[in-house]
Parts: structure tokens; sequence; C-alpha cells
């Protein structure tokens, strides 16, 4: 069954190794589904006045895009250990009643990063993070790619045979999931 996907990227920079990791996410879906990129850079910084006297425009496309998606793909770098702000923020407003759009969706943390750890501390605040917003995580498998450069080419194609094999069955198994969770 075809499902679609929304994915949510943590990093700014082209160039990242995590924008790499969500365009290989796009070519390792299951056939027939798509992943669509939700763009959370230019939402504003979350204020409960704002949101009081109405969302602004880009928090509304942003939030319909989420709810017409099957399932969320989230791929972000470690920043100070954490979680990077714009992505939290991006959270906050979709988390925002009395219409989250988050509440009860299929999701999938991956994370990638020069050191050896894989963004893996980032992906721990993330879970948290997704319990309070009831975002229904897969726990296996982890997808916390570790030395990225290593697996990652000049262009910023993910290029390892091993790792793309991980990412496809971490997509294999979110699919799975969002089919049993509709049941």
């Amino acid at each position: 069954m075809a499902l679609a996907f929304v994915g949510l990227l943590g990093s700014l920079r082209k160039g990242s190794y995590n924008a790499g990791l969500m365009r290989a996410a796009g070519e390792l879906l299951p056939p027939e589904s798509a992943l669509s990129l939700a763009p959370i850079g230019d939402l504003p910084h979350y204020d409960a006045d704002l949101d009081a006297a109405g969302a602004p425009e880009p928090v509304h496309r942003f939030k319909a895009q989420l709810r017409a998606a099957d399932a969320i793909v989230i791929v972000s770098p470690e920043y100070n250990y954490s979680v990077p702000g714009f992505l939290k923020n991006a959270i906050d407003w979709a988390s925002r009643k009395p219409d989250p759009a988050l509440d009860g969706k299929p999701g999938l943390i991956m994370g990638a990063s020069t050191g050896a750890f894989g963004a893996i501390r980032m992906q721990h605040h993330l879970r948290q993070i997704c319990v309070a917003v009831n975002v229904r995580l897969l726990t296996r498998p982890e997808i916390a790619i570790g030395r990225a450069q290593e697996r990652f080419d000049a262009e910023g194609r993910l290029v390892d045979e091993s790792t793309r094999e991980l990412v496809r069955s971490g997509l294999a198994a979110l699919s799975a999931w969002t089919l049993q969770l509709r049941k």
C-alpha cells in the first residue's frame, strides 16, 4: 500500500549530512510511497499570544501538510547534545490545541554526525518530546549514523551500502508500523 510520509529536517544547511540522509530516505522508501519535506525554517517563533490571535499562514500550511501525511520522518543533527531550536519550535507549533497535527502520528527518527555517536543524544531528547506530543515512534531500528564523513560522498549522497540498508529497513518498519496502527 502506498503511504505518504512527511519529512522534518532539523538542519538548515544545504550541504549537511542530515539533508543528504533525508534525500536518501526519499530514494529508499517502500514502493509507491512518497516523501515530501515540510519547510520549517520559516516558521515564526512560537508565541501563545500570536497563536491565540490566529496562527500565521506558514503555520497553517505546515500543520495541514502534517495532517495529510500518514507518518513522519524526522532527520536531525545534534546541537549542544540536544534538538536544534527551530525543529523544537516546529514541533511546538504542530502540537498546539485545539488541532494538534502530530497527535497519534507514527514516526521515525534518524540522525547523522561526524562524531561517533550519530546524534544519539539529540534522538534521546527528541523521543521525550515526541512522547509529550503523542507521536508514536518506532523504537527499532535506531538510525544514528556516526562518522558521516565516511558514509557520504562529496556531493552529499549516502553511498555506504550498509547504512543505506539500515535506512531502507527503518522506512520499511515505519510503513509496517503505520499500517499496523491503522487496524
